[in-house]
């Protein structure tokens, strides 16, 4: 008995852990949650962050459907957490949730669109200064990191794919990619306070690592200069020896 029980526990986590007892997504009322999304875009996926959440624009042509999803960190899928979903017909009238068909599974988000053109728009909780996000439509792409961001320094952020561009406008940077052929987009990004940090303490750690070798340098001369001072009281009493002549009896 005690073995089947354990067999079952061992049967669920790893279900749990494979994604087939994974959430059902997002509910009702959080899709139709309110938001406001800036709709004049030009890249066919416009992505801005916020800190602690990121809204998600994409551009549709002749589309009936989305499937949306997010990676755990044994690589499975699982519906992407999104809120807001919105929709922007051709003509500017923007509907919410209501008229979308929406399905759900273990994996996905299923999003039945209103019309086949238009503009998807969504928001995502963010966690930490870091986002990865599937590719959901092809061609270009454009991230708008938060204010005093930035991924100029390669050892604190991270940006792929690369044959991106970055440019700063209002205050803000705008990373583009004109046509993104990777199934995925990572952004991971610093304040511009840590650089200062990463700065004095890199800084900290040369002027220890001078200090370290200059007292380790001090102390090698300092060696150098004993073994010198015995070295030369050694040639002295040699050379006493040597001008002392033979012992006595043994005269030339």
């Amino acid at each position: 008995m005690n073995r089947r029980l354990l067999a079952l526990l061992g049967l669920g986590v790893v279900l749990v852990l494979t994604g087939c007892l994974g959430g059902s997504g997002p509910s009702d009322a959080q899709l139709s949650e309110d938001a406001t999304y800036d709709w004049n875009t030009t890249a066919n996926g416009t992505i801005q962050l916020g800190g602690d959440s990121y809204t998600a624009v994409y551009e549709v042509a002749n589309t009936s459907a989305l499937n949306l999803y997010q990676r755990d960190m044994f690589n499975n899928r699982e519906p992407l957490p999104i809120r807001a979903l919105q929709f922007r017909y051709p003509n500017g009238t923007v509907a919410n949730a209501s008229a979308f068909d929406v399905s759900r599974n273990a994996e996905r988000i299923r999003l039945e669109l209103p019309d086949r053109t238009g503009k998807v728009a969504y928001s995502v909780e963010q966690n930490g200064k870091a986002v990865r996000t599937a590719t959901f439509v092809d061609g270009s792409y454009e991230v708008v990191l938060p204010p005093k961001t930035d991924v100029g320094v390669p050892i604190l952020s991270n940006v792929a794919p690369g044959g991106y561009e970055t440019e700063t406008i209002d205050g803000r940077v705008h990373i583009t990619w004109d046509d993104v052929d990777s199934d995925q987009l990572i952004v991971e990004y610093y304040l511009e306070r840590d650089l200062w940090l990463f700065g004095g303490l890199f800084a900290l750690l040369v002027i220890v690592g001078l200090g370290g070798g200059l007292y380790y340098w001090l102390q090698i001369r300092s060696l150098q200069n004993r073994r010198e001072e015995v070295g030369l009281d050694v040639e002295d009493e040699d050379d006493d020896l040597g001008d002392r002549g033979p012992p006595p009896g043994m005269g030339r």
